[in-house]
């Protein structure tokens, strides 16, 4: 599966209006089927289906929303509620309950509803709410995968700069990778976005702090223009929220877009990866650091790693990271540190090392291990040595799957730098 994006141009306010309508359906039909399932035993997918045809019957505007358009709004409602049983058959301690949706920003056709033209420049929504044509606006790239690739949904999203059409493709990306035989340990943190093994360092943008400033003017501005129960929301109340908006989207969109082409970087320089699979949702507990390691974005990074990685045919592989900081990299000892303490020192074997470069070593030892292979602290330039499951480069390009004979690693690996 593909997505591609491109942004709707050249509408109407009440084209626009209409987009609106459609996007407000399409959440009041999934939240019906939460209310039906909440109020029914023995509901399934199907069952779901048949209630919004109910639906279009009792309501006049259910009915202008196109039927494919009503059927994915149930499938959004059932996996809130098959997500619902599988947390509780799992015993997980938030069972996620499926709620209500007050701000739903998108609606989702599949095979009708929509018609795109014959040079792929314009779309037209044939549903009963009558949105009419808009141009598509996307790079040639997108425009050509969009033309020649089977659609099998177009989706429709309001952000705060416009409306946007995303197609999901009938299409499996692959592409032939470089091998390089390097391999990477990479232990992320605040100080530095991420450290690897030989200690080379790429510092956090830190796209929200360098924003802050100017979000809170905006928000001020924002909390003058309404009061609740004394001043109503007026017209320059609206304009002042989409202006704050853009802000925290164009936030957004940096964040992306740093992780994207490091993640891209690091994969085209490495035939493995190995990164620490850090538990966010436990980490940002500790109110102190939680802005920060919002604004990290490790999750967004690690996800685009995994990407490349398919994409590419490269090993990437997530690492526990429990005591890969503690534990001493040349012998094992296990040293208890805390967060101020920025220096491995072992009592055992007296080793010393920077505390971050110490764990992306640990790091890198279990990804290899993983993997069925060996981490070799050799001369440079000198291949692995065998030992009883072989040589390193053998088990590397074992693990490539008859990958090119140059997929080897080396005993003590050069590690690229991603350009910024």
């Amino acid at each position: 599966m593909l997505v591609r994006e491109a942004k709707l141009l050249n509408g109407t306010a009440e084209q626009y209006q209409a987009l609106d309508e459609a996007i407000r359906t399409a959440q009041f039909v999934r939240n019906k089927c939460v209310r039906y399932w909440m109020d029914n035993k023995s509901v399934n997918k199907a069952v779901l289906y048949a209630h919004c045809k109910d639906l279009s019957k009792e309501f006049a505007f259910a009915k202008k929303l196109n039927s494919s358009a009503r059927q994915a709004s149930a499938e959004r409602a059932w996996a809130s509620i098959s997500r619902f049983y599988t947390n509780c058959r799992n015993k997980a301690i938030k069972k996620g309950y499926p709620k209500f949706k007050k701000h739903c920003r998108s609606v989702e056709y599949k095979v009708s509803g929509w018609k795109l033209s014959g040079d792929g420049m314009s779309i037209t929504f044939t549903d009963d709410f009558n949105a009419g044509s808009f141009a598509l606006y996307c790079n040639g790239e997108a425009r050509h995968h969009i033309l020649n690739s089977k659609i099998n949904r177009v989706r429709v999203i309001r952000r705060a700069d416009g409306y946007y059409a995303q197609f999901c493709l009938d299409v499996e990306r692959k592409e032939q990778g470089q091998y390089t035989g390097n391999v990477i340990g990479i232990d992320l943190g605040l100080k530095h976005f991420y450290t690897d093994q030989n200690g080379n360092t790429v510092d956090c943008p830190k796209f929200l702090r360098r924003s802050e400033r100017r979000l809170k003017q905006h928000q001020r501005r924002l909390s003058r223009k309404f009061r609740k129960g004394a001043k109503p929301q007026s017209k320059n109340y609206h304009k002042q929220r989409k202006r704050l908006g853009k802000v925290h989207l164009k936030v957004q969109r940096q964040r992306k877009d740093w992780a994207i082409k490091q993640a891209r970087c690091v994969v085209a320089s490495h035939d493995v990866v190995a990164y620490e699979d850090l538990q966010v949702k436990n980490l940002v507990k500790n109110h102190h650091l939680a802005k920060s390691i919002h604004d990290a974005g490790w999750s967004q990074f690690t996800a685009w790693l995994d990407y490349y990685g398919k994409v590419w045919d490269k090993a990437v592989v997530s690492v526990p990271p429990q005591y890969t900081t503690q534990d001493c990299s040349n012998c094992g000892h296990r040293v208890v540190k805390t967060l101020s303490t920025r220096t491995h020192s072992c009592p055992r074997c007296g080793f010393e090392m920077d505390r971050d470069q110490n764990a992306a070593l640990n790091i890198l030892k279990k990804g290899l291990s993983i993997l069925g292979m060996e981490w070799l602290n050799g001369t440079f330039g000198q291949k692995g040595t065998t030992s009883q499951e072989g040589t390193l480069g053998e088990r590397c390009t074992s693990a490539f799957d008859g990958q090119p004979d140059e997929v080897s690693a080396l005993a003590e690996p050069r590690t690229r730098i991603p350009c910024l």
